[in-house]
C-alpha cells in the first residue's frame, strides 16, 4: 500500500491487517522492560537531565516524549526495541519528570542544544532521533541545527513548532481556545476509540500524565535554537518518519500532508484509531513501522 511520494496510508483495521502490523486494533506489546544499564543523571549546563540507557553496542535510538509524558512514556517502546538490538535512550527533557534545572545555570536553554549535550555526554556519535508531539518539535530543530548527527528521524504526531503565520492560524482553526484547552487531557490527547475499548490504559496515560514533573517544579519555555517555517523544512535532508494517528486533534492527516510536501526524504504513517498518543495507543504498530524505517537507515 505504498505510494510513489512514499504516503502509506493506514486509514483503517482492515488495512493494516492485510500489512501485517497487528492481529486487533489495540495489540499490546510487553511493557516489561530489561532494566536499564543506566537510568541517572548528566550533569549538563544548566540543568540535571535524568536519562535512562539500556547500553550495549547497538545502533543508539533516542526518544523525545511528549509535552504530557517523561521518559517513563515509553514503556511499549524500550522493550520493543531492546529486544531487536537497538541501544536505547530515553530521557527527561527540561522541566520534566526528575530533571532538575540549575537555576545558577543558562535558562531555558534549547532543547536541541540539550539533547546535543546529553548524547555527547554520552559519547553517542550519529543515531536515530524519535520525537513525538512536542518532543517532535526539539526533534526538528535538532534536525535542522546538527543533521550531521542524525542517521534517521521519526516525527510522530507532532505540530512541528512551524512559524508560519497561516499554519498558526491553521492550528487556532482546528483547536479553537479556550475550549479545546479546557477538555481534560486525555480527550485532548487520546482517541476516542482507545478510550472506549482501554479505560485501563487510559487511567494508566492519565497516572504518567500527572507525575510527568514534581510539583511545583518550574517548566521552561524552551523556544528553538531555529525559527521552523516550512521553507525551512525542505532544507531537511535526513531520512524522514512522518507518522501520526487518525484521530490526532493536533497533527491530523491532512497537518501531516502539509510536513510530507515539504521534507523530500520523508515517508509517511497513518495510525489508525490512534489520536494524539499512537505510541500508547497503538504500540505495536507504532513499534513496527519505526523498526521497519529505521532498519533501513
Amino acid at each position: 500500500m505504498r505510494h510513489s511520494n512514499h504516503w502509506l496510508r493506514c486509514v483503517g483495521v482492515v488495512a493494516v491487517l492485510e500489512m501485517g502490523l497487528c492481529n486487533t486494533p489495540w495489540a499490546r506489546t510487553s511493557a516489561q522492560a530489561p532494566s536499564p544499564e543506566r537510568e541517572t543523571y548528566a550533569e549538563l549546563p544548566g540543568v540535571r537531565i535524568w536519562y535512562r540507557d539500556t547500553g550495549g553496542g547497538g545502533v543508539p535510538v533516542v526518544f523525545l516524549h511528549a509535552a504530557t509524558g517523561s521518559s517513563r512514556v515509553w514503556e511499549y517502546q524500550l522493550p520493543a526495541f531492546t529486544a531487536t538490538g537497538y541501544r536505547v535512550v530515553a530521557y527527561d527533557r527540561r522541566g520534566f519528570g526528575r530533571s532538575v534545572i540549575d537555576p545558577a545555570g543558562v535558562q531555558p536553554g534549547t532543547g536541541a542544544d540539550d539533547l546535543q549535550a546529553l548524547v555527547n555526554h554520552l559519547r553517542i556519535d550519529r543515531f536515530h532521533l524519535v520525537g513525538t508531539a512536542a518532543g517532535g518539535s526539539v526533534a526538528l530543530d535538532f534536525a535542522v541545527s546538527f543533521p550531521q548527527r542524525l542517521r534517521s528521524l521519526v516525527i510522530a504526531n507532532s505540530i512541528g513548532g512551524v512559524q508560519d503565520e497561516d499554519y498558526l492560524e491553521l492550528g487556532r482553526r482546528i483547536r479553537p481556545t479556550p475550549q479545546f484547552d479546557a477538555l481534560p487531557p486525555d480527550f485532548r490527547e487520546l482517541g476516542p476509540s482507545y478510550r472506549a475499548a482501554n479505560p485501563g490504559g487510559t487511567a494508566r496515560w492519565l497516572e504518567l500524565e500527572r507525575t510527568s514533573r514534581a510539583e511545583g517544579s518550574p517548566r521552561p519555555a524552551q523556544a528553538t535554537g531555529n525559527r521552523i517555517t516550512f521553507a525551512s523544512l525542505e532544507g531537511i535532508k535526513v531520512p524522514t518518519l512522518l507518522l501520526t494517528g487518525d484521530a490526532d486533534l493536533y497533527a491530523p492527516p491532512a497537518v501531516l500532508r502539509l510536513f510530507s510536501a515539504r521534507i523530500k526524504s520523508s515517508e509517511s504513517v497513518i495510525v489508525p484509531e490512534a489520536g494524539h498518543s499512537a505510541y500508547w495507543e497503538q504500540p505495536e504498530i507504532f513499534n513496527r513501522a519505526v523498526l521497519e524505517f529505521v532498519r533501513k537507515h
